[in-house]
């Protein structure tokens, strides 16, 4: 059967989209290439939603920093530079914040406490999310609800257009929101083989809170959530240790088996992306060349079974295993 990648891009505006389409394909051609993978990339596509919130994209040819529309973080291949080891304190203590945000923030039924102070981080940091979730974004002139439904519907025309295809999704960031609310509440009868997060805020008490309150409207029965019912070989999360973004890196404890058996399994990897000696362990290009990244597609285009998610969690970290003795 035909195969096809379907990314879906993160947080803030982005350069045009054939580029940025192209940076995310130059950036997994690269992660082959350095983990010697020899194989090409099935059909790739790009669901691009920058646009619904910004009204001109990232230009490259900007010179001026102070622009809102200077680029300044384009894709640029890895130097090589000796991978950083992961530090057992750094993930110990990564466990304890994530421990502490939950306790903290979300109560036994996944209402969410605090919400002021969420609400005041949001507008903050994450003004894209905030969008997102708001409930009424008549402030900027756009009737309610409007963005998170465009935003929705544009990925879900992408996916529908590929029904019938062997379908792996590519979701960074907000992008793995966007996934989850699009596979869970929109096309739940597509039929995905495998759902990579990159980089994600799922695990993110505010997320989780915003998911339990939208399945109990979906279900009218109680705000258990689980991974989307149509992935049908795996769902990896791939995250970064020093990512912000994905200080909660262990959605396994956060989302349930779906119909299929398939839940998140948890990868810790290392995203090397760099630029003028800056390093950036949130971005997509770094995460989209890291070798649990390659090996996960690489077995993606040759598997053709059900056996996809046992053979791949043992080879991922078989490798991953071997390559640190």
């Amino acid at each position: 059967m035909r195969k096809v990648i379907i990314g879906i891009h993160g947080l803030g505006n982005k350069p045009p989209e054939d580029l940025l389409k192209k940076w995310w394909r130059d950036a997994m051609l690269e992660g082959f290439a350095k983990h010697g993978i020899n194989k090409e990339l099935p059909t790739f596509e790009l669901v691009y939603w920058a646009d619904i919130i910004y009204i001109k994209p990232l230009d490259i040819f900007e010179r001026d920093v102070n622009s809102q529309y200077y680029l300044e973080e384009p894709y640029v291949k890895s130097l090589d530079l000796e991978a950083e080891e992961i530090h057992p304190f750094r993930q110990k203590f990564n466990d304890f914040i994530s421990d502490q945000l939950n306790n903290i923030f979300l109560n036994q039924d996944r209402t969410l406490n605090y919400s002021l102070i969420t609400d005041i981080l949001l507008n903050r940091y994450f003004k894209d999310l905030e969008l997102y979730f708001k409930d009424d974004n008549n402030d900027i002139g756009v009737a309610s609800f409007t963005i998170k439904e465009k935003i929705r519907e544009r990925a879900a025309q992408v996916i529908r257009r590929y029904k019938g295809y062997d379908i792996c999704i590519v979701a960074h960031s907000m992008g793995s929101i966007i996934a989850y609310d699009v596979l869970s509440y929109l096309i739940p009868e597509i039929k995905i083989k495998a759902l990579i997060t990159i980089g994600s805020p799922l695990g993110l008490p505010v997320i989780i809170s915003k998911i339990a309150a939208e399945q109990l409207r979906v279900n009218e029965v109680n705000s258990y959530i689980s991974t989307p019912p149509g992935v049908e070989w795996g769902w990896v999360n791939l995250s970064d240790l020093k990512d912000p973004v994905a200080i909660n890196y262990r959605l396994s404890d956060d989302f349930a088996k779906n119909e299929n058996g398939v839940y998140p399994v948890d990868f810790v990897v290392n995203n090397n992306y760099q630029i003028n000696g800056n390093k950036n362990p949130h971005k997509s290009f770094g995460y989209l060349r890291t070798k649990e990244f390659s090996y996960v597609i690489s077995d993606f285009i040759d598997i053709k079974s059900l056996n996809f998610v046992q053979r791949l969690f043992k080879k991922v970290k078989g490798k991953i295993i071997e390559k640190g003795n």
